[in-house]
């Protein structure tokens, strides 16, 4: 069974004559345990296809599977079940919640699913980030490279099989991308999970086992690494 398999993938966003097009007919197959760099212009649908990935966008049209599951059949609650379940998402602006110590958004997700060891689970996890002195401080009081682990360790700590991850370093300077790449790639071969990025980086991009390239919505032949 294939981690992600995508069938004709139409999706558009906005109103009326707002309305833009955005992924053309997107079929692909994303084998369990691949690295994957979704890479292309900007507006040429990289996120957007990710977030479809991820069930956080619907298509209008065509068929998105994810671990077997038909994510289209599922409504919204059953959606966010899985996703808790079974994928774990870093965006580039890190979405901590502001209020909330790094343990506690940490452990959230964990909070939200009825785990009862929750914040045990949540300590350990920044610990294997590297910031388990960092537990009881708030976003505000991290660099952002330490809010970026943080929100890592918040997308493994549900252990999922998949993790996608948009634009996870273009907030950070080139020595701190690099070591949360090290953290993203790392993480993954450890936990023989599915990576799929998003980036402009390229020398991001050259890490991942396979590239894909978006152009105006649609999938160009796809690269392998040497």
């Amino acid at each position: 069974m294939s981690a992600v398999e995508l069938q004709g993938v139409e999706l558009s966003l906005g109103q009326g004559a707002a309305r833009v097009h955005i992924l053309k007919g997107v079929s692909l197959v994303i084998e369990r345990g691949e690295t994957i760099g979704l890479v292309g212009p900007s507006g040429s649908g990289k996120s957007t296809l990710l977030m479809t990935i991820a069930g956080l966008e619907r298509p209008d049209g065509g068929s998105v599977h994810a671990l077997g599951q038909d994510l289209v059949s599922l409504n919204e609650d059953g959606l966010a079940r899985f996703r808790g379940r079974n994928i774990g998402v870093v965006f580039q602006s890190f979405h901590l919640i502001p209020t909330m110590t790094a343990l506690e958004n940490v452990a959230t997700p964990l909070e939200l699913a009825g785990e009862p060891n929750a914040f045990e689970r949540a300590r350990a996890e920044l610990a294997a980030v590297g910031l388990a002195d960092r537990a009881e401080h708030r976003p505000a009081e991290l660099s952002g490279g330490e809010q970026q682990r943080v929100a890592l360790a918040r997308a493994l700590v549900s252990r999922p099989a998949i993790l996608v991850a948009d634009e996870p370093t273009g907030n950070l300077d080139e020595t701190t991308g690099r070591q949360i790449a090290d953290l993203l790639f790392e993480k993954t071969a450890e936990r023989n999970a599915t990576l799929i990025i998003v980036t402009h980086d390229n020398a991001l991009a050259a890490r991942c086992g396979r590239t894909i390239r978006l152009r105006s919505g649609r999938i160009e032949p796809a690269e392998r690494a040497a």
